[in-house]
């Protein structure tokens, strides 16, 4: 760490300037960044076109000067963005990257950077909507200076920057500050320190230690990303963009055997054959046994009732096959392909409680029943609020925590295809699903003792979030959808007809003629 003295105390900070690459994250390369915005806004083709750049984009950086940087990233952004509707590079810069460079943060950089209680000043090299949305909803930036993508007049990218000079970005920068208040505290790699910050009052430069800010109030904690969109799991670095082209076209065909495979046998047998595949089913806790059908007659509810987390679409199904028998899943805005696929009942919701609960406890009093409280995927170790409706159906509770883990591909999405999450997430070299059953809650800790709805939803999410390392969260599927689609995820779908359904179940009865 090299410090430019300064007659300022350390105890003066307040104002701050620090540049985001090799500074506040510890990669200085742009490269991952461009394939990301390329391969989620795109497509594979133009990330393959982009990777296939990589080497002139080395040789374009190793010139001497800055000419050369400043070429590859013109390049790298044309390459990228040309073509692409602005709203979709508005999408990807606020649902992707944010997850990928909050992995990133220098831990050091960020007790520097956000013990200063004044102004923040975030400088970046890419363009300055792929930074905006991180820097100032993770970093509490309150300025980002970068270079700006051009678009045309049908709002779609020209893949033309400009203002990337570093005479344009200094300008900028020292207009922020025309007031004569010089910010006390820049923070930047070391060539960048030299030429870029030097009427800052005190310099660091990377690496970065907790020294820097000896004396210094301490930063807020790290505002963690709790929602992020996208299917990659990797960073696209050079080298894991060409495994992950390399990979595809096997993933392709291991995925549909994997999924054959899954329809032709019987689904008890499942976790048994899955190592066999490449993949786990991994179980722990006792399942409770099968109840039988109501009796009565009446509709009373027979059957168990199981809460689980929510981490894939394919949570119900994985539970079905660790129990070896059918469960009957509760959905919500899932494709009509997938619900003729499932292999367990499905009973699609309305958002109506009280329809919803007349379904609901219909399959109760057939059988057992799958939810999941959340109402959507969350794929970080945060729990979203539970809903208190499955509170009010039965006292037969069994909580159940699922996860999961994949190498290369999320199988979960917000603003792609839902129906491909199933694909996906078998295409995984190694796929790994894990079911924890919990104890069914006693009856005092029920609706029947007279507990609130409510207090039993919070008590059964506790529970989970304790048994998988997680946090709760009162968050919940509309503040989901507004971060990472910019709508309140509501699907205006039209309910299926009379003759729909008919098809549907004629649909499944010829696919399970055929594949039994």
């Amino acid at each position: 760490m090299v410090m430019v003295p300064s007659s300022a105390s350390p105890r003066a900070r307040r104002s701050v300037v620090a540049e985001l690459e090799g500074a506040l994250l510890r990669g200085a390369d742009t490269f991952p960044y461009f394939m990301l915005l390329a391969f989620e806004a795109s497509g594979l083709p133009r990330f393959a076109a982009l990777l296939a750049l990589w080497p002139l984009l080395r040789l374009l950086e190793l010139l001497p000067g800055r000419r050369g940087d400043q070429l590859a990233l013109r390049v790298a952004a044309f390459v990228a963005t040309a073509g692409v509707p602005r709203a979709e590079v508005e999408a990807v810069s606020r649902a992707v990257l944010p997850k990928f460079m909050a992995d990133d943060v220098d831990a050091a950089a960020w007790e520097a950077f956000g013990s200063c209680e004044g102004r923040r000043v975030v400088v970046t090299r890419m363009p300055r909507v792929m930074v905006e949305r991180f820097a100032r909803e993770h970093l509490g930036a309150h300025e980002v200076v970068g270079c700006e993508l051009e678009y045309s007049r049908l709002r779609r990218s020209t893949g033309v920057i400009r203002g990337s000079g570093q005479e344009a970005v200094d300008d900028r920068v020292r207009a922020l500050f025309a007031d004569g208040n010089r910010p006390d505290l820049g923070l930047g790699r070391s060539e960048m320190a030299r030429s870029s910050f030097p009427f800052c009052k005190e310099q660091l430069q990377p690496p970065f230690t907790a020294g820097d800010v000896t004396g210094q109030p301490s930063a807020p904690p790290f505002r963690p990303v709790i929602f992020h969109d996208g299917r990659l799991v990797c960073r696209p670095t050079p080298f894991m963009s060409l495994v992950i082209l390399l990979w595809l076209p096997l993933g392709v065909l291991v995925a549909f055997v994997r999924i054959a495979v899954g329809l032709m046998v019987p689904i008890w047998t499942i976790p048994h054959i899955a190592p066999i595949f490449g993949g786990a089913v991994i179980m722990h806790g006792r399942a409770p046994p099968p109840v039988g059908a109501s009796d009565a007659g009446d509709g009373s509810p027979s059957g168990v009732l199981f809460v689980c987390t929510h981490r894939t679409l394919m949570d119900p199904v994985v539970l079905a096959t660790v129990l070896g028998r059918g469960v009957a899943a509760v959905t919500y805005s899932i494709s009509r392909l997938s619900e003729i696929l499932s292999p367990i009942p499905t009973v699609r919701l309305t958002r109506d409680r009280d329809v919803d609960a007349t379904r609901i406890r219909a399959e109760l009093a057939r059988g057992d029943v799958a939810v999941c409280p959340e109402g959507t995927t969350c794929r970080e170790p945060f729990l979203l609020r539970f809903s208190a409706l499955f509170a009010e159906l039965s006292d037969r509770i069994v909580p159940v925590a699922m996860n999961y883990r994949v190498g290369l591909f999320h199988p979960t999405t917000a603003r792609g295809w839902k129906a491909m999450d199933p694909i996906f997430f078998f295409m995984n070299p190694r796929p790994v699903y894990e079911v924890t059953f919990l104890n069914q809650l006693p009856a005092e800790a029920t609706c029947a003792a007279g507990e609130s709805p409510v207090d039993v939803a919070n008590y059964v999410q506790r529970m989970l979030a304790a048994t998988l390392g997680f946090e709760c969260t009162s968050l919940t599927r509309k503040d989901k959808y507004r971060v990472l689609a910019g709508n309140d995820g509501i699907v205006n779908a039209k309910p299926a007809t009379a003759t729909q359904l008919a098809w549907q179940r004629r649909v499944k009865e010829v696919l399970g003629f055929l594949l039994h």
